[in-house]
């Protein structure tokens, strides 16, 4: 009864039934490294946003690529704004999910050396070509307070380096071409701003990162694994199901035979 098992349909759904099951295992396994990602990230910035901040020249340096440990690390940083090069970086975001600019200008510190400043976001102007209106920074010595950031890049940001922009506008912020641009050593990475406050609320500071959430993605696994679980179970109901109906449809058959040839037999005789 179970010979139907090597026909060419029950072959395939076999084959099928059993590639589905490890690639279902190993989906939940990458959605459980997914939500243990998040958690360990929600951990990082929740510690680094707690921590007290120190100078931000404790923690980098010109050409200094900031490491993931550092990500949203509370620093500090005196000097005087250097108006004359601030940049404005496009197509970013605020807390409304209101596509403008966030502002960057370089606080040149006491040594010489200057440090990026995000100083928030503002909205464009309604020429895209045209420079925002930016809130001037303040004059004389200031000690800012952040969290310190990576320089970006296109793999990271999904944001393509684009050339040809208006004159002092950037797509993304990257402190050696800072460098370059304004003629001293910057800092590796930069500073969110989140202290002091602007008058007005402009430029709108950057509000910190989300770092209570989890997704589903536990959930996800759980439900790839108990996908891959029912595979067998679903397979084995299907032959049972087979098997049932081709027993059905045989005593059906013989009944039939019996059936004819009960009604054969009378005519014979006559």
């Amino acid at each position: 009864m179970y010979r139907f098992l090597l026909s060419r349909q029950w072959v395939i759904l076999t084959l099928v039934s059993l590639a589905l099951i490890p690639t279902m295992v190993e989906l939940g396994f990458w959605q459980l490294h997914r939500h243990q990602h998040r958690v360990a990230q929600n951990k990082l910035i929740s510690d680094n946003l707690t921590a007290r901040p120190v100078p931000v020249t404790e923690l980098t340096s010109p050409g200094h690529t900031v490491p993931r440990a550092d990500y949203w690390r509370r620093v500090t940083a005196t000097g005087t704004y250097d108006t004359a090069h601030e940049v404005a970086v496009r197509r970013r975001t605020n807390a409304d999910d209101r596509v403008g600019f966030h502002v960057l200008t370089p606080l040149v510190l006491a040594d010489g050396r200057a440090v990026l400043v995000n100083r928030g976001w503002v909205p464009a102007a309604a020429d895209q070509a045209a420079f925002p209106e930016v809130p001037p920074a303040p004059k004389g010595t200031v000690t800012v307070t952040g969290r310190l950031m990576a320089d970006q890049t296109t793999s990271a940001s999904g944001i393509r380096d684009l050339k040809g922009l208006p004159p002092r506008q950037i797509m993304l912020i990257d402190s050696g071409q800072q460098a370059k641009a304004i003629g001293r050593a910057v800092l590796g990475g930069y500073l969110e701003q989140t202290a002091p406050e602007p008058a007005g609320n402009s430029p709108e500071l950057i509000p910190d990162p989300d770092h209570d959430s989890i997704g589903a993605h536990m959930a996800y696994a759980v439900q790839w694994w108990l996908f891959a679980a029912g595979v067998p179970v679903g397979w084995v109901i299907l032959v049972r199901r087979e098997k049932r109906d081709r027993a059905a449809a045989a005593a059906a058959g013989t009944q039939e035979a019996g059936t004819q040839e009960a009604e054969t037999q009378p005519a014979a005789a006559g």
